[in-house]
């Protein structure tokens, strides 16, 4: 009447946790040599189930198939590492969203970011350009600002501030109209 009797003890827990440890390693590799491994999709998944069984393990067995952002430019770069040192989400970099290349892209919240510098935005086609590209975004569902490369370098916080409470009414608007 012991341990082997099938009853469930620590034995069948621990056997049942690596059971599944080696699921999620067998499954992601399979998944993604198939091309249906989605880390933008599973994300926020992942987030609306913390604390559920399982989720965990899976956010752990995901860390290995993510990369660094890419970034193309110091400003990319400085904009990312802003975002990560005020502790915000981490947005997808140079994603093509309905047809265009985002800078940045949360894609649980369809929120973009642009940034801009008068280099390549200070010509009379990029400008009506970039106009027309907010549009067709708009008419998507997704909301866009505009980060200049100035506002970056002149005042960092207050772009920090102002990304915080955009997403976050970006969060609650979404709610509010599932």
């Amino acid at each position: 009447m012991g341990g082997n009797s099938g009853d469930g003890g620590p034995a069948n827990a621990a056997r049942s946790r690596r059971s599944a440890q080696g699921n999620v390693r067998w499954a992601l590799p399979r998944a993604k040599r198939r091309g249906l491994l989605d880390l933008i999709a599973i994300d926020p998944l992942l987030k609306r189930a913390r604390g559920l069984r399982g989720a965990a393990r899976l956010r752990i067995a995901l860390e290995r198939y993510r990369t660094k952002a890419f970034t193309r430019s110091d400003l990319e770069q400085s904009f990312l590492q802003l975002v990560k040192r005020v502790g915000l989400p981490i947005p997808s970099m140079n994603l093509f969203i309905e047809g265009y290349e985002i800078d940045a892209y949360w894609r649980d919240l369809r929120f973009a970011v642009e940034l801009d510098t008068y280099d390549y935005h200070g010509d009379e086609i990029s400008f009506e350009e970039d106009r027309l590209r907010q549009e067709d975004l708009k008419l998507k569902g997704i909301e866009m600002v505009r980060i200049t490369g100035e506002r970056m370098d002149r005042e960092p916080r207050n772009v920090a501030t102002r990304l915080r409470v955009l997403l976050e009414q970006r969060r609650r608007e979404l709610a509010s109209h599932p």
